[in-house]
């Protein structure tokens, strides 16, 4: 009686990699990609000081509640004097009713990330299906598409962003949802300028001479082909995101039972702290807008630098 055939393996025991799934392999090349570009980021020293800087905000948003209990917020438990300059106790100095900068800005901290990244989400999804459905299809349906991005692009963002926000009201949601679909036109143009030199390729041509459906097309070569070009610009407009929302909320346009970097701002303004002389009720939450802008733009570019293949 024969022997049982056993599979060949490699020198670790492993079976041949010839022989495994197309999905395993698949999975194999990712996790392998991955280590490559996590070896490259690490290189990069602006990349790693923007991880760094976002590290530190994100770390001091999600235990907000352990430095500062939420009582610090109200303004019926504030504990200091008015507009009190910078001390051991107060760190970063009292507001116009005497709570704590430094609470307002570690609180302040969740709901700026929060809608940065929430709108970016927003933004990625609406820019990236638009981008490549007006790259792909060809026609009225593609025109229409790219008709739409352009009056989108000649708009100016923030008196349509204002009327929006005016209309649906002042929450926290609803300045998501605004910022959120009135930025994507940038995307859209990067990505569908992407999505026609992806459409040129030869493999295109010949999936579409095998019959493959349109979407088959667009998510299975198209998408994975301007997936990086996704992810370095996410990185930029999530800056993006964070600035319009500290400017609608400077407006008045933002949630008032929250508190964020741009509801900060407004109520300083608002209550004179620059006549006032109180330099660290305005200075505090503008330096972390500038930090954690400037944070996302150093690992934004880092990534467009590993990712762009005319570095490779």
């Amino acid at each position: 009686m024969s022997a049982p055939v056993v599979p060949p393996a490699d020198a670790a025991g492993a079976p041949d990699p010839a022989r495994r799934s197309p999905r395993a392999i698949t999975r194999a090349r990712r996790r392998a990609s991955a280590a490559r570009f996590w070896a490259q980021f690490r290189r990069n020293r602006s990349g790693m000081t923007g991880l760094a800087v976002l590290a530190v905000f994100a770390l001091a948003a999600v235990f907000a509640p352990v430095f500062f209990d939420r009582s610090s917020l109200d303004v019926t438990q504030a504990t200091g004097l008015p507009f009190e300059p910078p001390s051991w106790e107060f760190p970063l100095g009292t507001d116009d009713v005497g709570r704590s900068v430094l609470a307002l800005v570690v609180w302040g901290a969740r709901i700026s990330l929060v809608v940065g990244l929430a709108a970016t989400v927003i933004s990625m999804v609406i820019g990236t299906t638009i981008g490549i459905a007006s790259g792909h299809y060809r026609g009225w349906f593609g025109g229409a598409l790219d008709r739409l991005t352009d009056w989108f692009l000649v708009i100016p963002f923030l008196p349509l962003a204002i009327v929006l926000a005016t209309v649906l009201g002042r929450s926290l949601l609803n300045i998501i949802i605004v910022i959120g679909v009135t930025s994507w036109p940038g995307t859209a143009r990067l990505i569908r300028a992407q999505t026609l030199t992806v459409e040129s390729r030869p493999y295109l041509e010949r999936s579409r001479a095998l019959g493959a459906s349109n979407t088959h097309q667009m998510t299975r070569h198209v998408l994975p082909n301007v997936m990086p070009l996704v992810l370095a610009n996410t990185t930029l407009a999530v800056s993006i995101s964070i600035l319009s929302e500290t400017t609608l909320s400077f407006l008045g346009l933002g949630d008032p039972t929250t508190v964020s970097w741009g509801s900060i701002l407004e109520q300083a303004f608002s209550s004179g702290a620059i006549s006032q002389g109180a330099w660290w009720y305005l200075g505090a939450p503008g330096v972390c807008v500038v930090l954690v802008v400037l944070a996302f733009n150093l690992m934004g570019r880092a990534i467009e630098d590993i990712l762009d293949p005319r570095e490779a």
